[in-house]
């Protein structure tokens, strides 16, 4: 069989950079503790790997960024996670004393940035995204005039709604946000459309869009069940029927009945997996004839 690696895969430059920073700030403060708001970036191996560090992660999906402070011990230091801060939080923070350190990716904050800059001209904004995903409740909580997109059918229930400005996520599907930036300028002819899907983003999907010119059988899609940027690549090659598509946490997830018959194999992964993982399964695939056994994770090679 012939394995296709996929170009480009993995971190972007904003993931690069948050774990970057946090592994810094363990270094800078040996003797305090550390904890993120949040995931840090969403790749459960990740944050397995800075807890090695003693960074811990406070998180929990039914609780805001506002919120989890609340759980967080005095006198320590806080990370914001690269999806983005709310202000809110930010202040309340310092309120509490915590040395903050600011890991959001710049393509996230020129985002919020833009909101910020359109709601101060009067417009009300319409924000496409995933509901409860870190990146969205920063921008949400900017204002009340800030609403949420996830469908048309939000689109349909605005009332009282005049002067629209319209952005996204910066990890939503390319595809989807065009058809959803089309359907509200039907309602909305006046409206103003600014598409941020960051470049990482977009190309790694547009790879993945292009694969159904090569005959692929089955395309692996490695990254956390929690990664919005890895769901949308195998979102994606679904709609595209490029194959049958499979996204997998690492090589512990590959069954031999999912490829028996292929004779080409795609392997990408999202933006927050690390190179180890995916170089993992792309080893693992390519002398899957001579050695059936699947290598031991090795945590401290992860960052």
């Amino acid at each position: 069989m012939e394995i296709i690696k996929v170009v480009p895969r993995g971190y972007c430059k904003g993931v690069t950079r948050a774990i970057s920073i946090a592994k810094e700030t363990a270094q800078k403060y040996p003797d305090k503790s550390i904890y993120v708001l949040g995931m840090l970036v969403h790749n459960r191996y990740v944050m397995q790997a800075l807890k090695a560090l003693n960074i811990h992660a406070v998180d929990d999906p039914h609780k805001s960024r506002l919120q989890l402070l609340d759980e967080l011990p005095k006198d320590c230091i806080v990370i914001f996670t690269a999806h983005g801060i709310a202000p809110q939080v930010i202040e309340k923070a310092k309120q509490m004393g915590l040395i903050c350190i600011d890991a959001s990716c710049p393509d996230v904050v020129k985002t919020q940035q833009l909101v910020y800059e359109k709601l101060n001209e009067g417009y009300d904004v319409f924000y496409i995204g995933k509901r409860f995903h870190p990146e969205a409740e920063a921008v949400l909580s900017l204002s009340s005039h800030v609403h949420l997109i996830t469908s048309k059918e939000d689109i349909d229930t605005m009332i009282d709604v005049t002067n629209v400005f319209v952005t996204n996520q910066t990890t939503m599907s390319i595809f989807d946000t065009q058809a959803l930036f089309n359907y509200i300028k039907q309602k909305y002819p006046n409206a103003v459309l600014c598409e941020e899907i960051c470049n990482a983003t977009r190309i790694r999907q547009e790879a993945v869009a292009n694969l159904k010119n090569q005959a692929i059988d089955v395309l692996y899609v490695v990254g956390d069940k929690h990664s919005n940027n890895s769901n949308r690549l195998a979102q994606i090659a679904q709609e595209n029927k490029i194959a049958n598509v499979y996204l997998i946490d690492d090589v512990n997830d590959i069954e031999e009945a999912q490829f028996a018959k292929a004779k080409r194999i795609g392997i990408t992964s999202g933006a927050s997996t690390p190179t180890y993982l995916t170089s993992q399964v792309i080893h693992y695939l390519e002398g899957y004839e001579q050695n059936k056994q699947k290598p031991r994770i090795e945590i401290e090679k992860i960052l």
